[in-house]
């Protein structure tokens, strides 16, 4: 196995955009080789096979997604009620409409995990690792709600996150007077997070 850190996480990276734009059946070595302008064949020297290149890119795009740390601070700096949590949400959704491609992504690997046993186990590992985090988080930061409210509100996001990036049309008019996606957030945390 080659051990260029740099060539690894370009390779990782033109996974990503090539899973995004063709799904998984159109996720092969050599297209990876073609996105990263590298040589046929280099893609094989990185990975072990198809589910190995799934993993990393998992873990890529866990990383990607992940809120940038002086935006939490900032934010954790505000009064710990619901309109925190308001905006921890518009910032989720700020994240996956900027990186919408490695958002698609996630989606793929999702419908992925669904065909094959070893990355349906290694997804649903980390899937359910950021739910406990986010639990964890909402605990210590001391936002309003418990761990069932946090469990809903990702549920709700989830799926605004899905409609909004895959079908950008569908909500919009669906409730009449509220902004897509930024007024849905608001009316997602008003409903399912309580006021302290």
């Amino acid at each position: 196995m080659a051990s260029n850190p740099e060539r690894r996480a370009a390779l990782v990276d033109a996974g990503v955009e090539v899973l995004a734009r063709e799904g998984a059946r159109g996720l092969t070595f050599r297209a990876v080789d073609t996105e990263a302008g590298v040589p046929v064949g280099t893609a094989s020297n990185y990975f072990t096979d198809r589910v190995d290149l799934l993993k990393q890119i998992d873990t890529r795009l866990h990383a990607r997604l992940a809120p940038d740390p002086d935006k939490l601070a900032e934010l954790l700096t505000r009064p710990k009620d619901r309109s925190l949590v308001t905006a921890f949400m518009h910032d989720l959704m700020a994240r996956a409409t900027q990186d919408r491609t490695g958002y698609l992504a996630l989606v793929e690997m999702r419908l992925e995990a669904t065909r094959h046993p070893e990355l349906r186990a290694s997804y649903t590992r980390s899937v359910r690792a950021d739910l406990d985090e986010g639990i964890r988080f909402h605990r210590e930061a001391g936002l309003p709600g418990g761990d069932e409210t946090v469990t809903v509100l990702y549920l709700a996001m989830l799926g605004l996150l899905l409609e909004h990036l895959t079908l950008p049309g569908a909500l919009e008019g669906v409730l009449p007077e509220v902004k897509v996606p930024e007024g849905l957030v608001e009316r997602i945390v008003e409903t399912v997070v309580p006021v302290t």
